[in-house]
């Protein structure tokens, strides 16, 4: 009896390393490293006309958990945010050196960093770990939203070191269902408060008689002033319809 692909290569030992192709060319730890981005809780990243917004569930379970410390907005810098999906301790990590690098652009040329300059090197480390032995893929993928210069911008990354401009981009569980709604129905003339309402609708018809407004975080940045703004729990129920 043949042995499907998949198993055949597991047995030759093509998985077992992260930088070892197999014969279909193929990197079998990176595409397990994508499987478990879309184990991980949802996000959804909109640009807005007047800024841009992210949206994560938090998917905490235990009520023993302070839920604010099981946060998944992260603010890189004042006018950049962004949330992640997969193993949040990877993305703890790229966060952390995200932070350090923003801080670093301020007080080298007295300015605020660029959006893309963050995910560049955020894609440039999850890059090495795809090409030299010894290192696992990092198993997370991100969104990065910001204002630069007047303008809303969102990025997203894989696990591969990969990273498109997007107007609005999902991760994590659902990513397509979540994607094909925003196909269907993102419009560019969305406000904030309206974006706001958009991903929280999205939600309630994925998650269904799970959904609770109290597992959300959500985090934007307007043109206006490009200050990074938080919002959960109970801010967040005139959103939702």
């Amino acid at each position: 009896m043949d042995m499907p692909t998949e198993v055949q290569h597991q047995a030759m030992g093509y998985d077992r390393a992260a930088t070892m192709f197999s014969p279909e060319g193929h990197l079998l730890q990176v595409e397990y490293a994508e499987k478990t981005v879309r184990l991980g809780s949802s996000s959804i990243g909109i640009v807005c006309s007047d800024g841009v917004l992210v949206a994560a569930d938090r998917r905490v379970r235990d009520i023993l958990i302070y839920p604010e410390s099981a946060n998944k907005v992260y603010e890189i810098d004042e006018h950049i945010v962004s949330t992640a999906a997969g193993i949040l301790a990877d993305a703890r990590i790229l966060v952390e050196n995200a932070q350090v690098l923003a801080q670093q652009n301020r007080v080298t040329f007295n300015s605020p960093i660029e959006p893309i300059s963050v995910i560049k090197m955020i894609c440039d480390k999850k890059q090495m770990a795809t090409q030299y032995g010894g290192l696992r893929p990092y198993g997370v993928a991100f969104l990065v939203g910001g204002v630069n210069k007047g303008k809303a911008q969102l990025y997203t990354s894989d696990v591969t070191g990969n990273f498109f401009q997007y107007k609005a981009n999902a991760i994590g569980d659902y990513d397509e269902q979540i994607k094909e709604m925003l196909r269907k129905e993102y419009n560019e003339n969305l406000t904030i408060e309206e974006g706001i309402e958009f991903a929280l609708k999205i939600f309630k018809k994925i998650l269904g008689k799970n959904f609770n407004v109290e597992r959300f975080d959500i985090g934007y940045i307007k043109k206006s002033n490009e200050k990074l703004v938080r919002m959960h729990g109970n801010s967040l129920k005139k959103y939702v319809k």
